[in-house]
């Protein structure tokens, strides 16, 4: 029994993790789908709905597995988010949708996939997103 992680923060990331997870998951395996928002005056009704979709479409594409989904909004980074998740749930794998990004913008906004390869202490498995 494998459990898995999976961050999402749209329906793209969610479509790119569950391609892979579809080859890769059984029946015996868990999925956590999280998606994380900071709250407060940086997240709008349509993040929370956003959000909401991302995770239902991982419940919808994984359906002969379990999958528990996660809506945080405490105020943390989402890269926080993630890898406080991946202990709380113990997971065995992150699967982590990465886009890509010019180096401009992430020198200057940062990259939440790069603080969960870097500071995770379990496996990350980087799935390519449209």
């Amino acid at each position: 029994m494998t459990t898995f992680l999976v961050p999402t923060d749209s329906v793209h990331a969610s479509a790119a993790s569950c391609d892979y997870l579809a080859n890769r998951a059984t029946a015996a395996d868990t999925v956590h789908a999280v998606n994380s928002l900071r709250g407060g005056d940086e997240t709008s009704a349509d993040d929370v709905r956003d959000g909401e979709e991302a995770l239902n479409v991982v419940t919808a594409r994984l359906a002969d597995v379990t999958v528990e989904t996660h809506q945080f909004v405490r105020g943390n980074e989402p890269g926080e988010d993630v890898l406080t998740a991946a202990a709380e749930f113990d997971a065995d794998e992150i699967v982590l949708a990465v886009g890509s990004r010019s180096p401009v913008g992430k020198a200057l906004f940062g990259s939440v996939a790069q603080r969960i390869l870097l500071d995770s202490d379990r496996p990350v498995v980087a799935v390519p997103r449209e």
